[in-house]
């Protein structure tokens, strides 16, 4: 089977073919529009025919729309190459330099290699998530820049004022804007801008809230019966881990999320392993926000950092295993989610909050048992006790991190 390689840019494509061996066949370079995504299927069908998989470097802010099309066309294979495992292949390479050809021919080059590279699939439910997610990210932040200027604006017409605190309430803003009324100069005026500029941003973020908050009530999330994982948390498990059928196992997904240790000895220190620096960096810190949380109000991330504290770990050690305990949870309820809405299966129940912590009958009929052999494994507990209630033992084992 012939393989192409996609080295992806903002105005053009440069795509390189390879047989099974790995030898250069051919190389064409088309504009990133759908006229030259349908030249370069269109070349590869007459050159290669239909067995053929597509290898795109992981850069999704311009293979969107190529992968999209590729999709429509036929029923070939598109994986998505990592661009660190494309340098990484490029590098190994006895071809000196860098240009697209060769980092095309690299992105054709680890697909031979690596057979278990994610497929491309384009899930609109958590796509349409990630967008609203990322929007009121960026508001927040516009928003949070807005607020330390004013903070400045008014340290310098009042330096006895306190600073003006939460901003993001109504009446906080009034407060400050009665204040600012009574000043008078330019830097009154900017800071009375800006203070509207704060009311037009939150109320921005308030209606994206809403918005996002509505979305994952109407998929019936189950990752809201985690304690700790609201629905902006929720939207953004979603919207970040898309197709969960992309990964072949739990493991997987915690590697994904930069939770799983790694590996790092040689020799003597066989064993060794250390913090994964890598991974889905926003998963991650959605992950660590959920195990703040407990650790905070819910009786049983306490429970389980104390004792782990307990028995030799450092805090961040603790913390780092709860994460790795809550990454199996969150892949459990998003595969089982994700299952739930990409297959035809009726009628659907509802988990109740009753039934939260068992298995529910429509993830038995999807086939899950086996990404739920963890849970199931685990001793029986008492109807409303949470997962993470569990005997000592139980948390302890190589999944740890």
């Amino acid at each position: 089977m012939t393989i192409i390689g996609v080295d992806a840019h903002k105005r053009s494509h440069t795509l390189v073919a390879i047989d099974p061996g790995g030898r250069k066949l051919a190389e064409k370079t088309v504009t990133t529009t759908p006229s030259g995504h349908a030249e370069a299927i269109d070349w590869v069908l007459k050159n290669f025919g239909a067995d053929v998989e597509w290898a795109v470097e992981d850069n999704r802010s311009f293979t969107h729309l190529l992968e999209r099309d590729l999709l429509a066309a036929a029923p070939w294979r598109v994986v998505r190459c990592p661009p660190a495992l494309m340098a990484r292949t490029r590098a190994s390479a006895r071809t000196p330099g860098k240009s697209d050809p060769i980092d095309a021919l690299a992105v054709a080059r680890a697909a031979l290699r690596e057979t278990d590279l994610p497929v491309a699939v384009h899930d609109d439910v958590s796509w349409q998530l990630r967008q609203l997610v990322e929007r009121r990210e960026d508001l927040v932040t516009q928003r949070a820049g807005v607020m330390h200027r004013v903070y400045a604006h008014v340290h310098l017409l009042d330096p006895t004022r306190p600073t003006p605190t939460g901003l993001d309430k109504r009446n906080r803003r009034d407060v400050l804007g009665r204040f600012l009324r009574t000043q008078s100069g330019l830097l009154a005026e900017l800071a009375r801008d800006e203070v509207d500029d704060l009311e037009y941003l939150t109320r921005r973020i308030d209606s994206l809230t809403e918005r996002i908050v509505e979305r994952v009530d109407e998929l019936r999330s189950s990752l809201l019966t985690i304690p700790g994982c609201a629905h902006l948390t929720a939207a953004k498990f979603i919207g970040e881990a898309a197709n969960m059928d992309r990964f072949r196992s739990e493991a997987a997904f915690a590697a994904y999320c930069g939770v799983a240790p790694v590996p790092r000895w040689s020799g003597s220190t066989a064993g060794t392993l250390r913090v994964s620096n890598g991974g889905n960096r926003q998963l991650n810190t959605a992950l660590h926000r959920v195990a703040l949380v407990q650790l905070a109000k819910i009786p049983v991330g306490r429970t389980y950092y104390e004792r782990r504290r307990a028995e030799g770990d450092t805090g961040a050690e603790a913390i780092r295993r709860l994460k790795r305990k809550l990454c199996r949870l969150v892949f459990n309820r998003l595969r089982a989610d994700y299952l739930r809405r990409t297959t035809t299966v009726s009628p659907h129940p509802e988990p109740s909050s009753e039934d939260a912590v068992e298995v529910p009958a429509w993830m038995e009929v999807v086939g899950l048992s086996t990404s739920l052999s963890a849970e199931r494994a685990a001793p029986k507990r008492v109807r409303g006790e949470h997962p993470l209630e569990t005997e000592p033992g139980e948390l302890d084992g190589a999944g740890d991190a």
